[in-house]
């Protein structure tokens, strides 16, 4: 089953096992020449599925048993991320929301809050707050800034719209009883930014990531937010953010 895509300015076929991966994308769908194709196969379905028993094991969780059309779907997204790279662009797994034309970035470690916080935000600003992602951005880094995509792989709630956002600034977010935020450096944002970006399989295309990791960090503001789940928090976030 073959349809093609129009994902962060790239035309993308997508060759497929299953309809439910076009129906994920139906919002992309393009017509023209393809810059490059991803097919999936039985074989890559098995890695996924033994790759998803990994994970849950290692984080002490019952393996679950994922349908087929939720595992090709993560087989495509790994492919088109293996190969974004070589047009500057890479995978990064953040809630990114777009407030009077500027992107903002949350990234957290897993269950933090990255998604409650932006929703916050959208309780805070209405319809001035809309979401480009609420999973897993694509992200352009070039001499002329730092874009922020929408994609179809936004994250459980389907939140997300196509859409391309200049980054205004990334947001580590951790949890706290008390709200406050400042502004870190490149230092100390790396780590997360590391583990929270997409890592390619493919040398040349992890050595490019890396390269585009940190032409991001020389050219982005960090902050890092103790935050609870209440609007206050996005209060403080959005005022001091905004400059």
């Amino acid at each position: 089953m073959k349809e093609t895509y129009r994902i962060a300015e790239k035309i993308i076929q997508i060759d497929s096992l299953r309809q439910e991966v076009h129906d994920y994308c139906r919002d992309y769908r393009f017509d023209g020449k393809p810059d490059f194709t991803v097919r999936t196969t039985p074989a890559d379905m098995e890695y996924e599925r033994e790759r998803a028993a990994k994970n849950d094991m290692a984080e002490g969780r019952p393996i679950q048993k994922w349908s087929d059309g939720y595992l090709e779907e993560l087989v495509v997204y790994r492919k088109i991320a293996e190969k974004m790279p070589e047009y500057d662009t890479f995978l990064f797994h953040g809630s990114a929301v777009a407030v009077d034309g500027a992107a903002y970035l949350f990234t957290a470690k897993s269950g933090t809050g990255k998604s409650t916080h932006t929703r916050l935000w959208r309780e805070l600003l209405g319809s001035r707050a809309v979401m480009v992602n609420d999973d897993k951005p694509l992200i352009k880094v070039s001499d002329n800034g730092i874009i922020v995509f929408g994609t179809p792989y936004n994250g459980k709630h389907r939140l997300g719209n196509n859409t391309a956002v200049g980054l205004k600034a990334v947001c580590i977010i951790e949890r706290a009883e008390k709200n406050t935020i400042r502004k870190i450096t490149k230092a100390e944002a790396y780590p997360m930014l590391l583990q929270q970006s997409y890592r390619p399989a493919d040398r040349a295309a992890l050595a490019k990531t890396l390269t585009l990791i940190d032409k991001m960090a020389d050219h982005t503001v960090f902050w890092r937010l103790g935050c609870n789940m209440d609007i206050s928090a996005a209060e403080l976030s959005y005022h001091t953010m905004k400059g």
